[in-house]
């Protein structure tokens, strides 16, 4: 796969995966397809030797992996990790409002979400549905609605005179997106136009919607930006991104040694879930693959990581160390926090540059001003959790958490090569 390629197909991907379910299921299509086997945590394994499998958890996490040819106690495994999640606008559990004709819809903040952004945005709606089907069974089903279907218009200037200088954002008042005009006679409910929208892209024939997790997102698909498409801008790119290359990267080994690539929900609310990096799936996996064994293979394992880096802001060159501060385009970033907000040491911070230098690709190193708090990742946790030797490590970007966030084009090209040499090394440690 070459750069270009791998941009076009970042694209498709990003487009596809509008929610953590979707990403899972695109990810599950992908690997479907190259012969990985998907496993059943309610089953027995009997797992072979040279051999692709996942499991899923939640429909929105997943874990995929190479048994690789030799035994993976004494060789260890080489894993990624990534989360399937980004901060946006989730749609309550009774989330009709009506007010002067108009229909809207409640809303959460679900992570840390740029507020301001999602005004006056082309608004899409996605997720996971809970139904009672025809036959009385309980089942789940994704929902896209793949077209604008909401807007958050903001308040015009002329009744907010200072919203250029003093504007804040009330979650609870100023988010409910307009999503149609109804007459004051109209008792329709959302879960009535959601069984309509069901019905019409599935054919699924549904008795009643029992439930659902959806996320409002924005309507306009991933592009490529710059005269000289020096940058490729999208929703959800943290950590999306990463899934991918963490995809790519596992797809594309020689399949020789064991890999792993584990994505996790929930990282930007905590990871605290049975399907979070604080919780239990990756370590029920590793125990079921290596049973007693489990122990010393980690001791010879390594887990990178990736989870996309704060670039510089040419407006606001300010914001970083003078000597730390990532450029887009000039390689992936090595993120060192002494307090444990990122679980990167010498060590593993060692094998990353030997490789990337064999491979003559560049790569930068992040530490957050020392006045400035750090934000973490899923590598402490799964350090933590493991005891696993770990690095954080993340492709650079501007307007992270926003509705619409940009990196380099080069920097995922240049991760997903790296990453790729990392998961067919033969010795890691």
């Amino acid at each position: 796969m070459e750069h270009t390629e791998f941009n076009n197909d970042l694209i498709e991907f990003l487009n596809a995966s509008p929610t953590p379910w979707h990403a899972v299921s695109t990810m599950k299509s992908r690997l479907d397809a190259a012969g990985f086997q998907q496993l059943d945590e309610r089953e027995e394994w009997a797992l072979e030797q040279g051999r692709g499998y996942y499991a899923i958890r939640n429909g929105s996490s997943l874990i995929a992996f190479r048994t690789g040819k030799n035994d993976v106690v004494t060789s260890g495994i080489r894993m990624v990790g990534a989360h399937t999640d980004s901060p946006c606008l989730k749609v309550k559990p009774n989330p009709e409002i009506r007010r002067k004709g108009f229909f809207q819809l409640g809303v959460e903040v679900y992570g840390g979400v740029l507020l301001n952004p999602w005004f006056d945005r082309d608004l899409s709606l996605a997720g996971r549905v809970t139904v009672l089907d025809e036959d009385g069974k309980v089942r789940d089903t994704l929902v896209d609605f793949s077209k604008p279907v909401a807007i958050i218009p903001s308040l015009a200037i002329h009744l907010d005179r200072e919203a250029n200088s003093n504007r804040s954002v009330n979650a609870q008042t100023d988010l409910p997106p307009v999503v149609m005009q109804l007459p004051e006679t109209d008792t329709t409910s959302f879960a009535d136009l959601l069984r309509e929208q069901l019905v019409s892209e599935s054919g699924l024939k549904i008795r009643k919607v029992l439930g659902y997790e959806l996320s409002f997102y924005d309507a306009q698909g991933a592009s490529s930006v710059g005269l000289r498409q020096e940058f490729l801008a999208s929703a959800r790119l943290d950590n999306l991104l990463s899934c991918y290359i963490g995809l790519q990267s596992l797809l594309n080994t020689s399949g020789d040694e064991a890999a792993l690539l584990v994505c996790n929900d929930h990282e930007e609310v905590g990871s605290m879930s049975a399907e979070g990096a604080q919780g239990p799936f990756l370590g029920a996996v590793l125990e079921r693959w290596c049973g007693a064994g489990k122990g010393r293979a980690i001791a010879r394992s390594m887990i990178i990581s990736a989870d996309n880096a704060h670039g510089v802001h040419p407006n606001f060159m300010d914001k970083h160390d003078e000597n730390h501060g990532p450029i887009l385009n000039q390689g992936p970033v090595i993120k060192v926090n002494h307090n444990q907000r990122y679980a990167t040491n010498s060590r593993s911070a060692a094998l990353y540059r030997h490789i990337s230098d064999e491979l003559g690709l560049p790569h930068q190193t992040f530490v957050v001003r020392s006045d400035m708090g750090c934000g973490s990742t899923i590598g402490p946790l799964t350090a933590g959790n493991l005891g696993v030797t770990t690095l954080d490590i993340g492709v650079p970007q501007f307007a992270m958490h926003s509705i619409r966030e940009m990196i380099g084009s080069q920097d995922g090209y240049t991760l997903y090569q790296v990453l790729r040499e990392f998961m067919q090394r033969e010795e890691v440690f």
